[in-house]
C-alpha cells in the first residue's frame, strides 16, 4: 500500500504513525507499506499568511493529484489542514484516534503571563483573533514554517512568543517546549490533532485496508466539527474556534467566531448525538446571528 504524505518531519511522523498501525492491524510486514512524500505548495512560500497565497489546499493539492492518477493509494493528513469542501471523488476511509487538541504556548507559561506589548508570532486566525480578545495589548506578526522553522524564527526574536499544536510536538517528541492550553481557557482549531487518511471513493480495497484503524469517536468528533465550518461557511480567513467531545455517545460543542481584530467574540454551545448534525447546524446559525459584520463578513454561512 503506497501512502502519500508532505515530506515535513511532522508529516512524516504522521505517516510512519500510519504505516505501523496499518501494518500492526493486518499482519503485514513493514515493506508492504511505503511512504511516498511530497513538497507541498504550503512548505515552499513560508513569508505570507496561507489565507493570502491560497488557503488549505496547498497542503493537499498535489496528494490529491497523486491519489486521483493512482500514484498513490491514501493521502495521510493532518486534518486541520485539510479544506472543509473536498473533491467528491474522495472520502476519508479512517481518522486515527485523537492526540492531544490543544495548542501549546511558546515563549510564557500562559496567556496572561505573557508580557505587555509582546510581538506575537502567528499565521492562524483563530490564534490571532482568539489571542488579541484576550490580550488587546499584544502585536500579532506573521510567523509560518514547520515546527523546527518556527522554533527557530522565535529564537532569532522574531517574536516574543508563538503557538503550536500540542499533538504536533507529541509526534516530534518535543514536548518540553511548549505549554498547553486549557481548553477551558482557549478554544483549539477544529480538527486538530488528527490524522486523517484518505482515498478514492471507488477504490473498495483501499477503503476496507484503512477502515480498520478508523477510531469511531474521533470520527464523530471529527465530522460534527468539520459540519460547523461548512454551516457557518469558514474558510483559511475564517476566526473561528471549536471544542467538541464525546462521551458514551453524546457529543457537547463549544465554538466561537470572532472579528479579525478580537474586539468582537461570539460564542455558544450544542449538545447532540453522534452523526446528528442538526443541532450544529443550528449552533452556527446562532452565532451569525447574534455576530456583527465585522465577523461574519469573514463567513459565508447564512443565519
Amino acid at each position: 500500500m503506497r501512502l502519500g504524505t508532505r515530506n515535513s518531519p511532522l508529516a512524516m511522523a504522521q505517516a510512519i504513525e500510519t504505516k505501523a498501525r496499518l501494518c500492526k492491524a493486518h499482519g503485514w510486514a513493514q515493506d508492504e507499506v511505503e511512504l511516498v512524500p511530497v513538497m507541498a505548495s504550503g512548505d515552499k512560500v513560508l513569508d505570507r499568511p496561507l489565507s493570502e497565497i491560497g488557503g488549505k489546499a496547498l497542503w493537499t493539492k498535489e496528494l490529491d493529484v497523486w491519489l486521483a492518477d493512482g500514484s498513490i493509494d491514501a493521502s495521510v493528513h493532518s486534518a486541520k489542514d485539510v479544506e472543509t469542501i473536498r473533491p467528491d471523488v474522495f472520502h476519508f476511509a479512517a481518522f486515527l484516534p485523537r492526540a492531544d487538541r490543544r495548542d501549546a504556548l511558546i515563549g510564557a507559561p500562559s496567556i496572561a503571563a505573557i508580557p505587555h506589548g509582546a510581538v506575537v508570532g502567528t499565521s492562524a486566525p483563530r490564534r490571532a483573533s482568539q489571542l488579541l480578545n484576550l490580550r488587546p495589548d499584544c502585536k500579532v506578526v506573521t510567523f509560518r514554517g514547520n515546527v523546527a522553522t518556527r522554533l527557530s524564527k522565535l529564537e532569532a526574536g522574531e517574536a516574543d512568543v508563538t503557538f503550536l499544536a500540542a499533538a504536533g510536538l507529541l509526534r516530534l517528541n518535543q514536548t518540553e517546549v511548549g505549554n498547553p492550553l486549557e481548553t477551558g481557557d482557549w478554544i483549539p482549531a477544529a480538527a486538530q490533532g488528527v490524522i486523517a487518511l484518505e482515498c478514492r471513493a471507488d477504490d473498495d480495497a483501499a477503503t476496507a485496508a484503512l477502515a480498520a484503524i478508523d477510531h469511531q469517536r474521533t470520527r464523530s468528533e471529527l465530522t460534527a466539527e468539520r459540519a460547523l465550518l461548512a454551516h457557518l461557511g469558514g474558510t483559511c480567513h475564517s476566526p473561528v474556534a471549536v471544542l467538541c467531545e464525546e462521551d458514551g455517545g453524546s457529543l457537547t460543542m463549544r465554538a466561537a467566531i470572532f472579528s479579525p481584530d478580537g474586539t468582537q467574540r461570539v460564542e455558544g454551545t450544542a449538545s447532540f448525538g453522534a452523526g446528528d448534525h442538526d443541532p450544529v447546524r443550528e449552533l452556527a446559525a446562532d452565532l451569525l446571528g447574534r455576530a456583527g459584520p465585522d465577523i461574519t463578513e469573514h463567513f459565508s454561512g447564512s443565519a
